[in-house]
């Protein structure tokens, strides 16, 4: 199947994941600008009116953008949906995406027709993230138009399933838009991504360790000093199972390897569930593949980084298949 015309644009096969708290226009510009889906949650802006205000400045900026590089126009956008009954501003928060028309929404913790038919009633595209194949399928009989799924290794909330079973499952029986979710954050794993069957490779983490990022330094830095031995996985936070930094769960007086398990029904996204420590603002998400970043950047130069080693690793492939062909 080939993929909706709204990725033509892309430099890379690359979407940058909605960060919650870190995401806002500043990222979210300079990744399209860079030539990769730029995402940020809904709730990030805050008050809610402060959501039509962000869809002003992103859809202008992108369009002087286009207006000024016609041979290297900005990728699309998108904003992540909380698609769960915790989540109070989800009608109002649709009405302004339909208002701007945003062209990708990114819809997480349920999948609702009603959301699916909206978004493509204005011309827009979803994609869903899931943890494993029975999720995949039933979002797509609702209605969704692509997949995300969320592998063992993925930063924030995360599964616990192997991307080579998840997207062999997944490919079985599924041939439209697929990014791929979990540790991926240089070049070679994207490409990896797409030799398991996804279009994309969904980079979080990385972004985190930019200048446009809203996150603060030492948030930043820890990222930049920490490798997968330093992820911990925990539901004590938010009530749902995700990966964080064990550096924050330690500044946080925590000992990250004798965490209690959460109350799933308590699910809280922003007060940090069971635990007087919040998620995302004291404990900070962060995926497996951090140990491929090394230092803090602009996102230009992070997006230059991922192309030239996508490509020296495509030149890599090739030269082995040759090898093996003879």
């Amino acid at each position: 199947m080939a993929l909706p015309a709204l990725f033509d644009n892309l430099r890379l096969p690359v979407i940058g994941s909605p960060l919650f708290i870190i995401s806002g226009p500043e990222l979210v510009i300079a990744q399209c600008k860079a030539g990769i889906v730029g995402s940020f949650p809904a709730l990030n802006a805050r008050p809610s009116g402060v959501l039509d205000e962000w869809l002003a400045r992103i859809t202008e900026e992108l369009a002087a953008h286009n207006r000024d590089n016609p041979d290297r126009p900005a990728a699309p956008f998108a904003v992540n949906q909380i698609v769960h009954r915790t989540n109070g501003r989800l009608e109002e928060d649709m009405q302004v995406c339909a208002k701007w028309q945003v062209p990708m929404v990114i819809t997480s913790l349920g999948a609702r027709e009603e959301i699916f038919e909206a978004v493509r009633g204005w011309g827009g595209i979803t994609m869903h993230d899931v943890i494993n194949n029975r999720f995949a399928r039933k979002a797509i009989e609702k209605g969704a138009d692509g997949l995300i799924p969320v592998a063992a290794g993925a930063g924030g909330h995360a599964g616990t399933q192997s991307p080579f079973a998840l997207m062999q499952e997944i490919r079985e029986w599924f041939d439209g838009p697929v990014a791929l979710s979990g540790s991926i954050a240089n070049g070679r794993s994207i490409l990896a991504a797409q030799a398991l069957g996804a279009d994309f490779g969904y980079i979080g983490s990385a972004f985190i360790a930019t200048e446009e990022a809203n996150a603060d330094q030492p948030y930043k830095d820890m990222i930049v000093g920490s490798g997968a031995d330093d992820i911990v996985y925990s539901n004590l936070f938010t009530g749902v199972h995700g990966n964080y930094l064990r550096g924050s769960i330690e500044n946080a007086g925590l000992n990250p390897d004798d965490l209690p398990e959460s109350d799933p029904s308590k699910m809280n996204f922003g007060s940090g569930g069971n635990s007087k420590a919040k998620a995302w603002k004291d404990i900070w998400g962060s995926g497996q593949g951090v140990g491929a970043v090394k230092a803090v950047q602009s996102v230009a130069d992070r997006v230059d980084q991922l192309e030239r080693e996508y490509h020296e690793a495509r030149a890599a492939l090739a030269e082995a298949a040759a090898r093996f062909s003879t």
